[in-house]
């Protein structure tokens, strides 16, 4: 491997450390984390998916694709953070998976890093996958693999606390709707509305659709309307139509805030649905409006399916087969429904809606979500996430007004 490389490497290592805190691997396999076994018949797949054991559904898709394709799959489950940092190092050791799985904010560091094939390279199909999706994925005009499933945020809405404030949920269709639907509601003595504003890359998640609902863009954080964006929060928890509580929680004890049956909206994510099932009353969902009314783009998450440089490029053939395998339209169907995800092509969406009618509006809103690292951000996105949620902190807590707080953040990010 020569310099160059190592060096790029090195740096997308930095990269993965800014985006996530390392936590402890899990393995499904053998323990042997080596990508390369000794029997050539037999492909790596390094997925972020420990919680799916030999025994599961996911595990058996992987036997048949490598079946169908006349390969054994040997596979490895990490946490995410873990498996980026794996991968990092395997590549440093050209020793890469064959099939990488991995978390999509990371796509872009890990092909900075010279670790992932191009489409052009390895022939993969993209072509079925929703543009939005897929971008997140691409980096100076070239795709890094294909997206097999996607969450985003939304809003969660408690019926019973809407009617008895006397909100028509029809009636909200953008910010100022929004937040005379909270007035009423804290006028009728429940709770607003609960979200996670914490100091990490989740309170800059959570911030994202509204910062990009009021047209604001990544690379200028201080813009009129990035600010106008920071300034809806302050001024909710001014009057009390959000907790201050929202200063320090997860997306985790947001959504037991809300979960508590006191709170009118809760902004959170489609792997909630499972809990919002047996919160104990009637809920229902709409999109993130924008400022001044439609859906606002909230951020995607999802995992992207890649293939790794290798060192003998007549492993590629192979692995495209396992990749349009597991990103075919009936076992895309089958996987993002077991992980809570909405499918990346429009043909899988529609078959999933007509399964379960209540995942519309999160389909709607993964048709408006966008990439963290799309508009060509990349590797430049960790240190723009930040800022933002540095800027959030201190606008909340209320030692800087959301002007001079965004202003100090875009000064740090040049």
């Amino acid at each position: 491997m020569n310099r160059s490389t190592r060096r790029r490497l090195a740096a997308a290592a930095m990269t993965v450390v800014a985006l996530t805190a390392a936590t402890t691997a899990c393995s499904s396999g053998d323990g042997n984390t080596s990508a390369k076994p000794a029997d050539g018949g037999t492909y790596t797949i390094w997925d972020p998916y420990p919680q799916f054991d030999k025994s599961s559904a996911w595990a058996k898709l992987l036997d048949n694709c490598g079946t169908e394709a006349g390969v054994k799959i040997k596979r490895t489950a990490f946490d995410t953070s873990d498996l980026t940092n794996k991968a990092l190092l395997a590549a440093q050791q050209d020793n890469s998976a064959d099939v990488l799985i991995v978390d999509n904010p990371v796509v872009s560091t890990l092909a900075e890093g010279g670790v992932l094939t191009t489409t052009d390279d390895n022939k993969l199909d993209t072509s079925k996958a929703d543009p939005n999706l897929i971008a997140a994925g691409q980096a100076g005009g070239k795709t890094y693999g294909t997206p097999i499933g996607a969450n985003t945020l939304a809003l969660y809405y408690n019926k019973k606390v809407l009617k008895a404030a006397g909100v028509d949920i029809a009636s909200v269709k953008d910010w100022a709707s929004l937040t005379a639907a909270l007035a009423k509601v804290e006028k009728a003595g429940k709770k607003g509305i609960t979200f996670s504003a914490i100091g990490t890359e989740e309170g800059s998640f959570q911030f994202l659709p509204w910062f990009w609902g009021s047209d604001a863009k990544l690379t200028e954080l201080d813009s009129a309307e990035g600010v106008s964006a920071l300034q809806l929060w302050t001024d909710w928890l001014k009057k009390g139509y959000a907790p201050n509580s929202v200063i320090n929680n997860t997306q985790t004890t947001s959504w037991q805030e809300f979960a508590s049956g006191d709170f009118a909206f809760a902004e959170n994510g489609t792997w909630q649905l499972a809990g919002a099932e047996k919160a104990g009353f009637e809920y229902g969902v709409i999109p993130v409006p924008a400022a001044k009314g439609g859906n606002a783009a909230a951020p995607t998450g999802g995992e992207f399916v890649t293939i790794p440089v290798q060192g003998d490029a007549g492993r590629y053939a192979t692995s495209q087969k396992l990749v349009s395998c597991l990103t075919s339209s009936q076992n895309l169907l089958d996987t993002d429904t077991t992980l809570s995800y909405v499918a990346p092509t429009g043909e899988v969406q529609d078959k999933q809606v007509a399964a379960d009618p209540k995942l519309k509006p999160w389909v709607d809103a993964v048709k408006a979500a966008k990439g963290r690292t799309s508009d060509d951000l990349g590797t430049k996105y960790p240190k723009i996430s930040e800022q933002m949620w540095k800027a959030v902190q201190s606008a909340l807590s209320g030692s800087q007004s959301p002007k001079d707080a965004l202003t100090a953040a875009q000064d740090a990010v040049k």
